[in-house]
C-alpha cells in the first residue's frame, strides 16, 4: 500500500511541483490541502504518514499546524517537514522549536525534498 503525503500549500503551482517531485521517487499518494484550516480538516479523515507543510498561508499557518499536529498525541510521531520562503535562522529554528523534522527553504532543489521523503517514509 502507497504511503500517503498530506502537502499543505496554498499555491496550486508549488503543490503541483511538491507532487511531481515526490512521484519521481516512488508510489506515494498525495493528498493536498490548501491552507492549515483544510489540513486540520483532513488529517481525522486520512491515515497521512507524513505532512509537507508551507508557512505563510491564510485561515491557519503552517507554524500553527505544526503546533496543532505536534500537540496530538495522534500525531505527534508524525514525520513532518516545512517548505518555506521565509528563509532565515530565525525562522528555521523555530520552525523546528515548534517540532518539525526538517526545514526547507523555497526554491529548494527535488533532490533534498526526495531525501527527506526517503529517510522518513522509505
Amino acid at each position: 500500500m502507497a504511503k500517503k503525503i498530506l502537502v499543505t500549500e496554498d499555491s496550486s503551482t508549488m503543490r503541483a511541483l511538491i507532487g511531481s517531485t515526490i512521484a519521481a521517487i516512488g508510489d506515494y499518494e498525495i493528498v493536498e490541502a490548501a491552507n492549515g484550516f483544510e489540513a486540520l480538516r483532513i488529517l481525522p479523515r486520512e491515515k497521512v504518514d507524513m505532512v509537507l507543510t508551507d508557512i505563510n498561508m491564510p485561515d491557519i499557518n503552517g507554524l500553527e499546524l505544526v503546533s496543532f499536529i505536534r500537540g496530538n498525541a495522534n500525531y505527534k510521531d508524525l514525520p513532518l517537514v516545512i517548505i518555506s520562503t521565509e528563509g532565515s535562522e530565525r525562522d528555521r529554528l523555530k520552525g523546528l522549536d515548534l517540532g518539525a523534522d526538517a526545514y526547507l527553504v523555497k526554491p529548494f532543489a527535488p533532490e533534498e525534498l526526495q531525501q527527506l521523503i526517503l529517510k522518513f517514509l522509505g
